[in-house]
């Protein structure tokens, strides 16, 4: 994961356990010619994942079946791998896994019998529909545990047996084979729109940061964290916020981030003074956002815009500036923290150069950058990943050649020489089948240079582990096909919708409260996925009713299921982060819903101020003007979060009174409010109490001469 940073004294890795596989399976594939089977297994899902990405020739049904049929395949095979005590154990997960992969080849083999006869299925469709449901609602309960599957069988029973009860929640009834063609067939259950998205866009973006993570992307941001806030106050901390976000523009799931960055920045946040709970809670706070941090953000984004019917650009500038917010938020925390407790930095000796560290590798930067490039150029996901993948496996390759090359000036020849062949190549445009070819000609050349093996073994462990790291995310949009399927054929969602408008009309803030409300309690002990997915489905098209913005009110949903993670009793993130900290899940869990307080903020402020999202229906825009209301909604949103900030903390220059900690709470309410002159007194309010503060900070202590 983390290697060592130049000069900083890292700690020994720690060791995470997990009752089950939903932050991820341990390393490698399990034991002797088992793991190598997953292995190869894994690879050709992430070869059939590149051939559609790049060429895209199969229908998207297709494309859907085999996609889920893989991931049952591996989710079987790898809990068998791991968990069974003789090879019959093993032999039997792979032989269900197998099933489930046949169930999923069905759609293939007879794709055109199934449209022909779609809505009159046969017994065979009944029997193979069925069992795909089984093993959907299993192979996930192994994965993440019982919440997920219950809920979507609650569902389930509704859809059987809803036609019993009372109005309005009954409906009018629905026969096995309508349920399981429905589920199990066409595109409103388990193949429906968040699948959709896990095979092309997810898989994709996952397999980018796998492969920018071989190229050293982690390094390079650890070192520059190191290099721009190890010397500063509370730097440790800082480091852990910086890098973490830095993650996030590559890596969209937040407990990832933390079992990997964290096992880094929590030890040296505790090395350097932060108690244990509350540097653990700055990781999983830090990491937990990289989900609303673009360009790549989480799943969540993709399926947004599929949702929406959008392009993805839309989404990663909606969420750009509460992104920084979030983690500016973040950062302002561990200062104020750091200065309570008088922590210091870390010392000129033990940190890298964050210049040295971007002189040396600034070509990893390149795949990124071209990846938003061409997200705001209006390029599709797809295509721009694909792009960006190409790119990094260029770079991965191209070292690897060049690396035995004794001049300088032979390496810059090679870098020119190659930039020539592509350009000559996409003189019509950039295409991926030139691109393609130039790939595979710097790996017929990679194998038959010195250290070339090793490149090429990276590649492909990364296509392997990338296959890996894909079936939890999977298989969770897969199962929640069963409440998308649900509420399109029995229309159930309209009834809470009508409750959520019904309260709107009286008070926004009272629907947003009981969306809030709705997105926190459904993802306890669920991921962030399947949490937006069904608050989407049941409160944003009546938030938008209700005047809120589209996009403001999917989001809305989206920065809630994110922090469901945080908050106790379940909190996902302080789980992962507990086993590294050595300390009590609660106690992280109730330091990152502190720490993270902007982020339960902040919605309400792109809510109320759409501009902030730059959205259009801002009431200040009449007044200001569209970019005048965007510049006052982020410094209204930056002296709110700084003042929660003080709360929250108890400090600024010196430690606060309970008094003056009111007067903070109250200036930043008043700078989310809705009423005369309540921008006014928020802004007044907070000099008041910033210059106080500042006149009571202690003296500086006096240098000896």
């Amino acid at each position: 994961m983390l290697e060592k940073a130049e000069g900083a004294a890292a700690p020994d890795k720690v060791k995470v356990e997990f009752d089950n596989f939903e932050h991820g399976f341990p390393e490698g594939f399990g034991p002797g010619w088992w793991g190598t089977l997953a292995y190869w297994i894994g690879i050709a899902f992430a070869t059939f994942q590149l051939y559609v990405a790049a060429f895209n020739y199969l229908p998207s049904q297709v494309v859907r079946g085999v996609h889920v049929g893989f991931l049952v395949l591996l989710t079987f095979g790898l809990i068998a791998n791991f968990t069974a005590k003789s090879n019959a154990g093993r032999a039997l997960g792979w032989v269900i896994g197998g099933a489930g992969f046949f169930c999923g080849l069905y759609q293939w083999i007879f794709y055109a019998d199934l449209i022909a006869r779609d809505g009159d299925p046969t017994r065979l469709d009944l029997v193979v529909g069925t069992v795909l449901a089984v093993l959907i609602f299993e192979g996930t309960r192994r994965l993440m545990g019982a919440a997920l599957p219950l809920m979507c069988g609650a569902c389930l029973l509704y859809w059987f047996f809803g036609q019993y009860l009372p109005s309005p929640l009954n409906h009018r009834g629905y026969d096995f084979d309508q349920i399981v063609t429905h589920l199990s067939f066409g595109t409103e259950g388990f193949y429906g729109v968040p699948i959709y998205v896990s095979a092309t866009y997810i898989f994709l973006f996952i397999l980018f940061g796998s492969f920018l993570e071989r190229a050293g992307m982690i390094q390079l941001f650890t070192d520059v964290s190191l290099g721009l806030f190890g010397r500063t106050r509370g730097g440790p901390a800082k480091v852990a916020v910086f890098a973490s976000g830095m993650m996030g523009t590559i890596s969209g799931s937040g407990v990832a981030n933390v079992v990997t960055v964290g096992q880094f920045t929590i030890p040296l946040m505790i090395r350097f003074g932060y108690r244990r709970a509350f540097a653990a809670g700055v990781e999983a706070t830090a990491s937990m956002g990289g989900q609303i941090m673009p360009p790549v953000m989480g799943a969540v984004a993709f399926i947004m815009a599929e949702t929406l019917g959008v392009q993805y650009s839309e989404i990663v500038k909606a969420a750009a500036i509460p992104a920084i917010l979030y983690f500016a938020s973040a950062f302002w925390m561990v200062h104020l923290e750091a200065g309570k407790h008088g922590l210091v930095g870390m010392k000129r000796s033990e940190i890298p150069s964050a210049w040295r560290a971007l002189v040396t590798r600034w070509y990893l930067v390149l795949p990124l950058a071209a990846l938003v490039y061409m997200l705001f150029e209006g390029f599709t996901p797809l295509y721009a990943g694909s792009m960006g993948l190409a790119l990094t496996v260029t770079l991965i390759l191209g070292t690897a050649i060049t690396m035995g090359a004794s001049s300088m000036v032979i390496r810059i020849i090679f870098w020119v020489g190659l930039a020539l062949v592509v350009a000559a190549l996409s003189r019509d445009g950039l295409q991926i089948v030139p691109v393609a070819s130039v790939v595979v000609g710097l790996i017929v050349i990679t194998a038959f240079v010195r250290g070339g093996f090793k490149a090429l073994r990276e590649c492909r462990d990364a296509l392997a582990e990338s296959a890996k790291s894909a079936i939890t995310v999977g298989m969770a949009c897969a199962i929640v096909g069963v409440i998308i399927g649900m509420m399109s054929q029995t229309g159930v969602g309209t009834i809470f919708g009508s409750w959520v408008i019904g309260l709107g009309e009286k008070s926004l803030f009272l629907a947003l409260i009981m969306t809030m409300l709705l997105s926190i309690l459904l993802g306890t002990g669920i991921p962030t996925i399947p949490t937006y997915i069904i608050t989407a489905a049941l409160a944003a098209p009546a938030l938008a009713k209700l005047g809120v913005p589209l996009i403001a009110s999917h989001m809305f949903a989206f920065y809630y299921g994110i922090m469901a993670d945080l908050s106790p009793p379940v909190a996902l993130a302080a789980l992962a982060a507990a086993p590294i900290a050595k300390e009590n899940p609660d106690k992280i869990g109730w330091e990152a819903m502190r720490i993270a307080l902007a982020g339960y903020v902040i919605p309400f402020i792109f809510v109320y101020s759409p501009a902030l999202m730059l959205q259009a229906g801002d009431p200040m825009a009449a007044k200001l003007g569209f970019y005048g209301a965007v510049a006052l909604a982020t410094v209204k949103a930056l002296v709110a979060i700084a003042l929660f900030g003080m709360v929250a903390i108890g400090f600024l220059f010196t430690r606060l009174t309970l008094v003056e900690r009111l007067v903070a709470l109250g200036a930043a309410f008043c700078l989310l409010g809705d009423f005369a002159f309540s921008d006014t007194a928020g802004f007044v309010l907070s000099a008041a109490l910033v210059l106080w503060q500042w006149r009571q900070r202690p003296p500086a202590p006096v240098e000896a001469v």
